[in-house]
């Protein structure tokens, strides 16, 4: 009797140039939204409010970016890290038109590198993923890394091939949503008086709040996002018997964080890097800071780039520490993330 189901990609299914379209488009719903919300403290106005985004340009509120991303991420995964050990890391993330309720998203990846891990009984699989809306137009595309196991451990190792990869999007690039114009923008209704103006570079701000992750909540997360992953919800799929927790949990997570002294950076536009430092589990308490680390005009009136270094933990690292002397990440921190934001100028 032939097989029916599928047990995912292994190392050794995977080729340099190959473009896998991903199944089961998703039609995004005010229902996202609303979840997220519960989920997240989320609450940046932009995200939240027709009749805010209005009065900035646009028809309506977009759904926050990162529902966007989780979606299209989602998409990926029975196709990409199925059999995953960790997912690594981001570069070269562009949000490239808002994604609003009755939209539908698919996405498809391309394989643009591979290497062995040393121990031989895993790889490295480095994949653009791109997201587009139910008209064709791309909405989301980034590049992510992960490990991923082999089936064989004894199978012979391809060829390493590592993609060369911007450290830093160009600001100038960065596509801000058509009519995005902060000129009329009422700090009052944002939560905070800051512009971009009143950021120094090497500033930083820590959140000052923590919430603590539950296991309901990050499975809920996850399944949300159709994200099929094993070790996400299957207790045996990991010799330690605990369900690890979805690095973009960590990522929306402290995003919703930052509002606190961030509270005007509206709009994600651009990932720059990213980087699950240390695993996720049920019953820590995860905190945020950030630092500013560039700031960039754009053509759109009031409206300005910011880049931003995020950065989630755990533990006792004061906000700044990231390493240690070694050049390891510190213990207790789960999350660095770099990106631009658009923010009144």
């Amino acid at each position: 009797m032939a097989a029916k189901t599928g047990s995912g990609r292994f190392f050794e299914d995977y080729a340099v140039g190959q473009v896998i379209d991903h199944a089961v488009p998703r039609t995004v719903s005010g229902g996202e939204r609303a979840l997220y919300h519960a989920l997240y403290p989320a609450r940046h106005a932009l995200h939240s409010s027709d009749v805010f985004a209005q009065a900035c340009g646009l028809a309506s509120a977009p759904v926050d970016d990162l529902i966007a991303f989780h979606v299209v991420f989602g998409k990926t995964v029975p196709d990409i890290s199925l059999n995953a050990v960790a997912n690594l890391g981001y570069a070269q993330g562009r949000w490239l038109r808002p994604v609003r309720p009755g939209d539908t998203l698919r996405a498809s990846s391309e394989v643009i590198g591979l290497r062995e891990t040393s121990n031989g009984r895993s790889g490295v699989v480095y994949v653009r993923s791109r997201g587009l809306n139910q008209h064709g137009d791309p909405v989301l595309d980034y590049v992510r890394w992960v490990m991923v196991r082999k089936r064989d451990p004894g199978a012979p190792a391809p060829a390493a091939v590592l993609p060369e990869l911007d450290a830093v999007i160009d600001p100038a690039t960065l596509a801000v949503p058509a009519g995005l114009d902060f000129t009329r923008y009422d700090f009052t209704l944002a939560g905070e008086p800051h512009r971009m103006a009143d950021y120094r570079l090497g500033e930083i701000i820590d959140h000052v709040d923590g919430v603590t992750l539950e296991e309901a909540e990050h499975m809920m997360a996850t399944r949300l996002w159709q994200n099929t992953a094993r070790v996400h919800f299957d207790a045996t799929a990991r010799e330690d018997g605990r369900r690890l927790i979805y690095g973009g949990h960590i990522l929306s997570l402290a995003r919703a964080l930052s509002f606190n002294g961030l509270a005007n950076a509206q709009m994600i536009v651009g990932l720059n890097a990213g980087a699950h430092a240390n695993p996720a589990f049920a019953g820590m308490t995860v905190r945020a800071w950030s630092q500013v680390l560039d700031k960039a005009p754009t053509a759109a009136p009031g409206v300005g780039a910011i880049r931003l270094r995020l950065v989630a933990g755990t533990g006792p690292a004061a906000p700044g520490e990231l390493r240690d002397a070694g050049g390891r990440y510190l213990p207790g921190i789960l999350l660095d993330l770099d990106y631009w934001a658009l923010m009144p100028a």
